[in-house]
């Protein structure tokens, strides 16, 4: 068993795991120098090949420029390569093209966005909005929908699991924004918190643990997700705060959940080494236990000085060894 595994299943693992992103527009702005970095640190980059971001391209669509269509038939506009697209044109527009929409054929996998955002990308967020809120027929035409096309993903997700020996099963939908949830958690609970608590029943069944990425401020349904299965809580500090996740993730009120905290993205690129490098630690000291439950991820963007970037590794070499 992995290290990461045993922390997340608090078995008492010997380190506190760390993993990076260096996005790939990081990679076209520092390039040599970013790779020196690289191959410096080969704990954490232990097949990087010297050259080999040079090589480097953005394959997923969404990350390409220009328009696309997805396999619901929602329109995408990308204006920079390496970041992501929006959603530009929702076709459901009315009660009839609910009723119309055609459940897809391709299995795409958990995607990002699999029940609330993808209902946004139908819908439009004003739209998906007054729905939700009223829980009128669109709603129910149109999730059931959305619902149906995620627990054929699910289950395909938990038989591939089976097949590869693999313990856990992953999500990913941002529930959350920058200061609060978009509906509020009793609205949320009665209209996407039950869909995820059938997605998840699928995985328990099969005694598959769960994983779910979030973006957001979400602390006010990290103990629904907790109670309808949730294993390991992919949460961010700046949406959340560093209190209200400890409250929520480590708080005698709650049962305990693991976290792989998403670091403070927004501040890496405005911060001195020194801000960071505090950042870090407090976010280390207040949530890690000896028994595990703490994951530590950076997300490196382009925005972020060389500099920065250099100290948030300097950093992980020694949250790493955070036990030892």
């Amino acid at each position: 068993m992995t290290e990461l595994h045993k922390t997340w299943l608090f078995q008492n693992p010997n380190e506190i795991p760390v993993s990076f992103w260096l996005c790939n527009p990081t990679w076209k702005r520092f390039g040599d120098d970013l790779e020196k970095l690289v191959l410096e640190h080969p704990r954490f980059f232990p097949e990087y090949k010297k050259g080999e971001y040079k090589d480097y391209k953005n394959d997923w669509w969404a990350y390409q420029p220009g328009k696309h269509l997805d396999h619901w038939g929602c329109e995408w506009n990308n204006i920079i390569e390496g970041h992501d697209s929006i959603c530009i044109n929702h076709p459901v527009k009315t009660l009839e093209d609910a009723l119309n929409i055609s459940i897809p054929e391709q299995n795409i996998g958990l995607e990002h966005g699999l029940i609330f955002l993808r209902y946004t990308y139908l819908r439009g967020y004003e739209e998906a909005m007054i729905d939700l809120y009223e829980k009128n027929k669109i709603y129910q035409v149109l999730m059931e929908k959305v619902f149906l096309y995620a627990k054929k993903q699910t289950e395909n997700a938990v038989k591939n699991a089976d097949e590869k020996g693999n313990l856990f099963v992953s999500f990913a939908d941002d529930l959350g924004m920058q200061t609060s949830l978009p509906t509020g958690p009793d609205v949320w609970r009665e209209t996407i918190g039950v869909w995820y608590e059938k997605l998840f029943s699928l995985c328990k069944d099969r005694n598959k643990m769960i994983f779910m990425h979030t973006d957001g401020c979400i602390y006010e349904i990290i103990p629904d997700l907790r109670r309808y299965g949730l294993d390991v809580i992919n949460a961010q500090f700046r949406a959340n705060g560093l209190e209200k996740l400890k409250e929520v993730t480590r708080g005698e009120r709650y049962n305990k959940i693991a976290l792989h905290l998403d670091l403070d993205r927004q501040l890496f690129p405005v911060a001195t080494p020194d801000e960071i490098e505090r950042h870090i630690w407090d976010c280390v000291n207040t949530l890690a236990m000896p028994e595990g439950g703490l994951s530590v991820y950076a997300e490196i963007s382009e925005d972020i000085p060389l500099a920065n970037i250099q100290r948030i590794i300097e950093v992980f070499e020694k949250v790493i060894d955070y036990y030892k």
